[in-house]
C-alpha cells in the first residue's frame, strides 16, 4: 500500500504544479500588466513575512554600461578563490591583466561560505533581455551575484561581512594581476581622450634578493623594513602620514642599485613606474603623472644627480652684472627660446615627494638612485623624503660566494682563499665579478671562471697600486711648486741674510 500512496501522492503534487504553471501562463498572456504587477507586489509582501532570508544582488554593470562594477569584479575575484574547491560546475577564463586562468563558478551554480559562525549562500545568475522584433543586436546579459542569508545575520553580513568579502577579492586580485614596468612620455606626445600618460610592458625581471650579492644581515635587514611597509597602512594612518616611503639607493656604477629595485618589486609583488624627468615639462605635468600612479607601486627616478639640475646648487642674490655678462643678456632675450626644455624645479620634485600630492593614492615606494651622492641637495634625501639610505658599495666576499653559486652553483673551492686574500686589498664591482664568472663558451669549467676573477682581481690591485704613486707624485710635485712660488714671492736678500747672522754673533758674545 506504501508505494501506491507514494506514487498517488507525487502524480497528485505533479499534475498540481502543472495546473498551476498553465493558470500562470493565461494569467501573464491575458491579465493586464498593472494588474500583474500589483498582485506580485504584494504576493512578494506576503511572502516576505514568512520568508526568513534576505538576499543582495550584486550586479556587473550598473550606471555606466562601459564600466565594470568595482564591488562585481572584486566578489568575482573572492569566489574564484574560495568556489573552486566546492562548486561542481566551473568556469575558466584569463583576465584582462591577469598571469594565469582564473576558475569562476558558472552561470546558475551555487556554493556556500560561512563567516562567524553564519551561513550564506552565492548564486551566478544572468538576466536575458527579450529582443525586439526585427532587431540586429544580439540578446544583452546581465550578470550578476546573488547572496541569501539567514535576516538574524543581517547586520553582520551587511558590515563585516561583505567589506571582508570586497577585501579579500581586491587583494585576490592584485596577487593574480600581470605586473607591469611603466614610463612616461614627453607631453606633447601624451595620447587622447580618457588614456594614460604612462606606456608600458610585462615586468619580468627575474632579481630576488636571494641572488643578490649582499651580505646576509643587510638583506634580511631591508626585506624586514620592505615587509613591514606592506604591512603598515592602520599604523600610517594613525601617526597622520601618507603611506609611503622613500629609499635612496647610492653607490659606485656597477653596484646592484638597478637590480635591488627589481628584486624589491618582485618582494612585495608591486609595479613599476620609471620617471623620466627631463621628459617632463614643468611640475604641473609631474603632478599629473603622480596622479595616474597606482597603489602598490615602486616610482624609481635613476641616476636623479644626472637628470636635472637638482645638486643643490641653490641660486644666491645675484651681484649687479658686469658689462659683459649684460650684453650676453641682452642678446638672449632677442633670441628666440627653444621649447621642449623640462622646468621642473627642485621644489616641484619636493612637493612630488611628501607635499599635499604625494598622499593621493597610497602603498607607494619613492626610490632616488645615484652614483655620487654628495652631490644632491641635502634637503631632497632628508629623513622623511628619503628615510632610508641604502649604501651598495664594492663586492664583499660573502657576495661573491652568492654569485659562485648564482653563476658556477659553486659553494666551496681551494681557489676561494685566492680570492678573498684579494679582495680584502683591492675594489671590485659585483659586476665585474659577475662578468668574470661566466662562462663565455661550453668548455669554460669552473678553474677558468675563477682563475679569470683571480686575473681581474690582480690586475685591480696593480691598477690601485699605481693610482696611489701617481697620486703621491703629484702631490709631491704640487708642494713642490707651491714652495717655489712662495720663494718667487717672498725672496730673501743675502746682503740681509749676512747682516742678520753677524748681528746674532756679536749678541751672542760675553
Amino acid at each position: 500500500m506504501v508505494p501506491s500512496t507514494m506514487t498517488e501522492m507525487w502524480t497528485t503534487l505533479g499534475s498540481t504544479i502543472a495546473s498551476i504553471m498553465f493558470v500562470w501562463a493565461i494569467v501573464r498572456q491575458y491579465c493586464p500588466y498593472e494588474v500583474r504587477y500589483y498582485f506580485e507586489k504584494y504576493t512578494q509582501r506576503i511572502m516576505g513575512v514568512f520568508y526568513p532570508y534576505v538576499k543582495i544582488s550584486i550586479h556587473e554593470f550598473t550606471g555606466d554600461h562601459l564600466k565594470r562594477s568595482e564591488a562585481y569584479v572584486a566578489v568575482e575575484a573572492y569566489l574564484s578563490a574560495n568556489s573552486s574547491k566546492t562548486a561542481k560546475r566551473l568556469k575558466a577564463e584569463m583576465g584582462k591583466d591577469s598571469t594565469n586562468l582564473v576558475l569562476s563558478m558558472d552561470e546558475y551554480e551555487r556554493v556556500t561560505d560561512e563567516f562567524r559562525g553564519a551561513k550564506v549562500w552565492w548564486v551566478a545568475s544572468k538576466v536575458v533581455s527579450p529582443t525586439r522584433p526585427m532587431s540586429y543586436y544580439p540578446e544583452q546579459e546581465k550578470r550578476y551575484y546573488r547572496l541569501t542569508f539567514h535576516k538574524r545575520y543581517r547586520e553582520m553580513i551587511t558590515g563585516a561581512y561583505l567589506e571582508h568579502v570586497v577585501k579579500e577579492g581586491k587583494e585576490i586580485r592584485m596577487r593574480n594581476r600581470q605586473r607591469k614596468l611603466y614610463t612616461n612620455s614627453p607631453g606633447y606626445k601624451w595620447p587622447s581622450y580618457k588614456q594614460t600618460m604612462w606606456s608600458h610592458i610585462v615586468f619580468e625581471h627575474p632579481a630576488t634578493f636571494e641572488t643578490m650579492a649582499l651580505e646576509p644581515d643587510r638583506k634580511q635587514e631591508i626585506i624586514e623594513d620592505l615587509v613591514t611597509f606592506s604591512k603598515s597602512k592602520e599604523f600610517y594612518a594613525r601617526i597622520g602620514k601618507a603611506w609611503k616611503r622613500g629609499y635612496l639607493l647610492y653607490g659606485p656604477p656597477g653596484t646592484g642599485k638597478s637590480t635591488m629595485i627589481a628584486a624589491m618589486a618582485n618582494l612585495l609583488n608591486y609595479d613599476v613606474y620609471d620617471l623620466e624627468l627631463t621628459a617632463v615639462k614643468d611640475n604641473t605635468e609631474l603632478r599629473k603623472l603622480l596622479i595616474e600612479t597606482t597603489s602598490k607601486s615602486i616610482i624609481v627616478i635613476e641616476d636623479i644627480d644626472c637628470s636635472l639640475d637638482l645638486t643643490g646648487q641653490r641660486k644666491k642674490k645675484a651681484e649687479k652684472p658686469s658689462e659683459d655678462e649684460k650684453e650676453k643678456m641682452d642678446k638672449e632675450r632677442k633670441e628666440p627660446k627653444e621649447e621642449g626644455g623640462s622646468k621642473v624645479t627642485l621644489s616641484g620634485l619636493l612637493n612630488f615627494i611628501d607635499g599635499l600630492w604625494s598622499a593621493c593614492g597610497g602603498e607607494r615606494l619613492i626610490v632616488f638612485t645615484t652614483n655620487y651622492v654628495e652631490k644632491l641637495d641635502p634637503a631632497l634625501i632628508r629623513r622623511g623624503r628619503m628615510d632610508k639610505h641604502i649604501e651598495l658599495s664594492y663586492c664583499t666576499f660573502e657576495g661573491f660566494k652568492v654569485l659562485a653559486k648564482n653563476y658556477l652553483n659553486l659553494e666551496t673551492h681551494p681557489m676561494f682563499d685566492a680570492v678573498h686574500t684579494l679582495m680584502k686589498e683591492t675594489d671590485i664591482t659585483p659586476a665585474d665579478v659577475a662578468e668574470n664568472l661566466m662562462p663565455k663558451s661550453p668548455l669554460d669549467n669552473v678553474e677558468k671562471c675563477l682563475s679569470s676573477l683571480i686575473q681581474a682581481l690582480e690586475e685591480a690591485k696593480e691598477e690601485a697600486v699605481k693610482r696611489t704613486a701617481d697620486k703621491e707624485a703629484d702631490r709631491k710635485i704640487a708642494e713642490q711648486e707651491e714652495t717655489t712660488s712662495k720663494q718667487i714671492e717672498d725672496p730673501v736678500p743675502a746682503n740681509e741674510n749676512a747682516a742678520q747672522s753677524q748681528e746674532n754673533n756679536v749678541t751672542e758674545k760675553p
